[in-house]
């Protein structure tokens, strides 16, 4: 068996390997540890016994990432492109027939997880929609959220807490 360090990804044996994590801590090294986890994909943060992990595969979590990629590929295509749909999703160009109704708000996303914030940027540019994404410290998002609605002017506000 291999010894679980911080940085690992790891899954859990007693819920069937079903999340990746990455393990963030290891409190009480010596007796009885316990690590941190933070999900690799999923928004998730939790905590486990040593004796439960289990260092994910590497093909394992290749595949894993390789099918979310895939996932999220084929949802903005669908997003963009469906033709049955009465909203399009996009910016407005000169070519834009008028039949079409468009959505154009400006988001303002305030993420406390520095990871998603970039992921979230990546998607809203992948989209095409016009967002602004501030990493923000979770203790810090009620102090600065009024002067960022001041400053930014959004249509839409999104918090996402960890």
């Amino acid at each position: 068996m291999n010894k679980i360090k911080k940085g690992d990804i790891v899954v859990r044996k007693s819920y069937g390997k079903d999340i990746l994590f990455i393990v963030k801590n290891i409190l009480c090294p010596n007796k009885n540890p316990i690590a941190i986890l933070k999900g690799l994909v999923d928004r998730i943060e939790a905590d486990s016994s040593i004796e439960d992990l289990e260092i994910a595969e590497k093909e394992v979590v290749n595949k894993k990432l390789e099918k979310l990629n895939e996932e999220m590929k084929n949802k903005i295509v669908e997003t963009t492109k469906n033709e049955n749909s009465d909203y399009k999703i996009g910016i407005v160009s000169p070519n834009t027939r008028n039949k079409e109704k468009i959505i154009t708000g400006k988001i303002l996303h305030l993420d406390g997880d520095k990871k998603y914030s970039e992921k979230s940027y990546y998607y809203y540019k992948k989209l095409g929609l016009n967002a602004i994404v501030k990493n923000i410290p979770e203790y810090r998002q009620p102090r600065v959220v009024y002067h960022l609605l001041q400053t930014y002017k959004p249509d839409i506000l999104v918090i996402t807490r960890s």
